[in-house]
């Protein structure tokens, strides 16, 4: 089995693969205060409340845009499972041409997003994350990874929202009915969804223009379950994205 940990800055996504096929796939809170142990406990009881066997485990891999914490990581997982994790960084074969100013600044993240994105859905793609970042990535036809754009996050959005704004309330980040919010509550909603999605809507349009031609567009993270639905383009939404990416990388580099 494969043990896969996406670390972001608001959760690690963790998933655990048996040949191609993902077993399971879980969140726990990333908190830079937690020590390896601590780390260590939470990850056992995932993998024992799944019913998995950490003896069965022949490798892990970790892509993370939280350094100070990747080492934490890796040495809790060394603790339970008994094997030394991959870490996505310059140097890990990935099979993506990264045409940016300076590869070695690209979030491990992105590049495993696109990895899964390209080895699923071809040549071109943008690829979104909607998690405590919103970011892109574009791909072009020839396979090259071209760059993207960062943007804050829907939930983190809010979050500065409530907090500068005395009177707007903590609110769930769901679609109201409609797009005219009749009270505060639907008003914050409807920028929150409505107003994400008309942005990677514009977003989308623009990248295409400057590529000039059409792309796939995949999304993932958390978010993207609920702005997905309410774009106008077609979008292809993935939330296993980059679990299935590191999969793939870790097979790459194996060889």
């Amino acid at each position: 089995m494969l043990l896969t940990l996406d670390m972001g800055n608001t959760n690690i996504k963790i998933g655990v693969f048996k040949d191609d096929k993902l077993l399971l796939d879980s969140r726990i809170a990333t908190d830079r205060f937690k020590m390896e142990d601590q780390y260590a406990v939470e990850l056992l009881d995932i993998l024992k409340l799944y019913g998995v066997d950490t003896k069965g485990f022949e490798g892990a891999i970790i892509s993370s845009v939280v350094p100070p914490l990747t080492s934490v990581i890796r040495r809790a997982v060394e603790k339970i499972t008994g094997v030394t994790s991959l870490v996505v960084g310059p140097g890990t074969k990935t099979g993506i041409n990264i045409r940016i100013d300076n590869p070695a600044q690209l979030g491990a993240d992105l590049l495993v997003g696109a990895v899964a994105a390209v080895e699923q859905y071809g040549t071109p793609c943008v690829i979104w994350d909607l998690g405590t970042a919103t970011t892109v990535s574009v791909v072009d036809r020839d396979g090259h990874f071209r760059g993207g754009a960062i943007m804050a996050g829907a939930g983190v959005s809010i979050e500065s929202l409530v907090t500068r704004a005395s009177q707007l309330p903590q609110i769930s980040l769901e679609a109201p009915t409609r797009v005219i919010g009749a009270n505060t509550v639907e008003s914050m909603q409807s920028g929150a969804v409505f107003g994400v999605a008309s942005m990677i809507d514009g977003m989308c349009d623009r990248i295409e223009a400057e590529l000039g031609y059409d792309t796939t567009v995949i999304m993932t993270g958390g978010l993207g379950r609920e702005i997905a639905p309410n774009c106008r383009c077609k979008i292809i939404y993935d939330d296993n994205l980059l679990l299935t990416g590191l999969h793939m990388i870790y097979k790459k580099n194996k060889k």
